[in-house]
Order: C-alpha cells, then sequence, then structure tokens
C-alpha cells in the first residue's frame, strides 16, 4: 500500500500492548506527533475494537509491542502474540503492522505513573499500565521512524 507524505501525515498510527487478558492500546493525533494511551480492550474483544476504530479513525500503521529477551530472542510470551498477528494480518491485509521491542515498557510505565504522581493503589490498575506501555511503544516506534527519515 502506498501512501503519499500528505495521506500519511492525517492519519494515525496506534499501539498495542498484546496481553493474553487485556491490551493496551494507544494512537497518535492525525498528525503523528504526539503518541497518546488509548484505552484498554479485553483480549477477546480487540479484534471488533479494530474493526471499528482502524477504518473510522484512518489508522494506517500498527505497532504491536514484540517480548523478546535480553539476547534479542523471541521470549515465551511470542506464542499469544504470534496467532493474533497472522489473524490481524488476515483481517488487515493493507496495513502495515510492524513489531517493536516492548522490553521494560512495564517498569516505564510503572515508572510514569509515580513520576506523574499516581497513588500507591491507582498503580495496580494494570489497564492504566497496558495503555501506558502501549504508548510508550508507538513513542519509541515514531522516534526510530524519525530516526531513519533522517539517515
Amino acid at each position: 500500500m502506498c501512501r503519499t507524505d500528505r495521506e500519511q501525515e492525517m492519519s494515525r498510527a496506534m499501539a498495542i500492548d498484546y496481553g493474553r487478558k487485556r491490551c493496551g492500546v494507544a494512537v497518535t493525533d492525525p498528525m503523528r506527533i504526539i503518541a497518546s494511551p488509548l484505552l484498554t480492550v479485553p483480549s477477546s474483544g480487540l479484534e471488533a475494537f479494530l474493526r471499528d476504530y482502524i477504518p473510522r479513525e484512518n489508522v494506517t500503521d500498527v505497532v504491536i509491542g514484540y517480548p523478546v529477551t535480553v539476547n534479542n530472542l523471541p521470549s515465551e510470551s511470542v506464542k499469544y502474540i504470534d496467532p493474533f498477528i497472522a489473524r490481524f494480518r488476515k483481517i488487515f491485509p493493507d496495513i502495515p503492522l510492524h513489531l517493536e521491542d516492548e522490553r521494560f515498557t512495564s517498569q516505564m510505565a510503572l515508572q510514569t505513573m509515580i513520576d506523574g504522581g499516581v497513588s500507591r493503589s491507582g498503580r495496580r490498575d494494570k489497564g492504566m499500565a497496558d495503555r501506558i506501555s502501549a504508548s510508550i511503544i508507538l513513542q519509541s516506534w515514531l522516534k526510530s521512524l524519525e530516526h531513519k527519515n533522517r539517515n
């Protein structure tokens, strides 16, 4: 799928922090400047959510956090994520799916909540951590794109 620079500028990118029970979702603004947490979706309802949201909000790139070990090998968790990736590619064959290293995003999300003044009880909200993790994954991907475009 070929997009002009203008079309790319006016479309959103989305990131998914995929989990067995729930998935954190983050999106960019239409200019792709800011990555923001969107919501947490039960894993069982993710496909239905994506079928509605992607066309409605003009999402043209999807980034999924891909778990790798410190040795850069896929972690044990990929056995849950790989089937989702295969289904996504069948449902949305024209939407590029990008894999982004998600190591340490959970710890970074927790630190973000602490720095943001979220109470100890608020930090127990796993959904919030998943949404923040998705936004960290998306921001990391945006930075890597920016770096590639500069070189």
